[in-house]
């Protein structure tokens, strides 16, 4: 997942909190959320998304988020939301919507009450 910051925002990396398994991550080009080695909950992904789907929300640090439908079901088969997984892969498979941001995220949330 890509974490594209606001303009007054140089750099985020490290943790957004504990108990999510993830963390964000600076490449050459840009920023990243990457799994962490160590315990990582069944729900910590899709916690991490929405976490970063609703900082992109305050505008302060992020701006928005960018995820690949199949990074996306994955987290949520993983924890356990199979009817938005479904939802998600349908629309990948299909070609429909391949790539998902902040405002689609809270959508999926709000829609399927994650």
């Amino acid at each position: 997942m890509k974490v594209i910051l606001s303009p007054t925002c140089k750099s985020l990396t490290g943790s957004l909190g504990r108990g999510f398994g993830y963390f964000i991550v600076r490449r050459k080009n840009g920023f990243f959320g990457v799994r962490s080695r160590h315990n990582v909950p069944p729900d910590g992904h899709w916690r991490f998304i929405l976490a970063c789907a609703e900082l992109a929300k305050m505008k302060l640090h992020v701006t928005d988020i960018e995820i690949h439908w199949m990074e996306l079901s994955d987290a949520l088969y993983e924890a356990g939301k199979f009817t938005a997984n479904r939802q998600v892969r349908s629309n990948g498979v299909a070609g429909i919507k391949l790539t998902y941001n902040a405002a689609d995220i809270i959508n999926l949330k709000i829609t399927f009450s994650l």
